[in-house]
Parts: structure tokens; C-alpha cells; sequence
């Protein structure tokens, strides 16, 4: 089992930045792909960029060249940094991993951001 604990979500000004994190813990041999999803209201869930075990990224065309993804191996955590934030962007965030073939969802950290 793996759990997941995303940090870093509020309320940002268009504009404005924000660096969501998450950290995973539990029976944890190795993880292969992380990612950041989101979902606004009203809206089904969707990527919004992951980064596979090699370390190649991608990510929506909506936050290319705004949103960063990361990921720190050996603390089993996984960042999105967050840019030049939009209205748009308002939506709950979540982290997801893959691991030994199931695919885990953390709580979800609402994102705000006021026009």
C-alpha cells in the first residue's frame, strides 16, 4: 500500500507562483511514474504533467513553458512548480504514482487563483 500527501496549495493572484509537493510513503520498493493531475468543478480529472523513472516529463498543453514538474528519487517526492498562474488553473490537485502496476491518488490540495 502507498500513501500519498500533497502540500502547497492556497490562494495566488493571477500571476503569482506557487510549488505544490508530495510525498510517498508505505511499502515502497520502487516507484515508476509520478504525476500531478487536476480537477476543476463541473470538469473530469486531467493530467496536467508527470515524470516517468527516467526522468523524461510531460505535460498539458495548457501549462507548457508556465509548469514544472520534479522529482526527488531517494525522498520519494514529487513537485510541481507552478507559474505565471492563470484563473484557469483553479482546480483541486493531485498527486498520483504508479507503483508495482496500481496507480495510487493522494487527498487532493486546492489550487485558487484570483483574476
Amino acid at each position: 500500500q502507498v500513501q500519498l500527501v500533497e502540500s502547497g496549495g492556497g490562494l495566488m493572484q493571477a500571476g503569482g507562483s506557487l510549488r505544490l509537493s508530495c510525498v510517498a510513503s508505505g511499502s515502497i520498493s520502487s516507484i515508476g511514474a509520478m504525476g500531478w493531475y487536476r480537477q476543476a468543478p463541473g470538469k473530469q480529472r486531467e493530467l496536467v504533467a508527470i515524470i516517468f523513472s527516467s526522468g523524461n516529463t510531460n505535460s498539458a498543453d495548457s501549462v507548457k513553458g508556465r509548469f514544472t514538474i520534479s522529482r526527488d528519487k531517494a525522498k520519494n517526492m514529487v513537485y510541481l512548480q507552478m507559474n505565471s498562474l492563470k484563473p484557469e488553473d483553479t482546480a483541486v490537485y493531485y498527486c498520483s504514482v504508479l507503483h508495482a502496476a496500481s496507480v495510487y491518488w493522494g487527498q487532493g490540495t486546492q489550487v485558487t487563483v484570483s483574476s
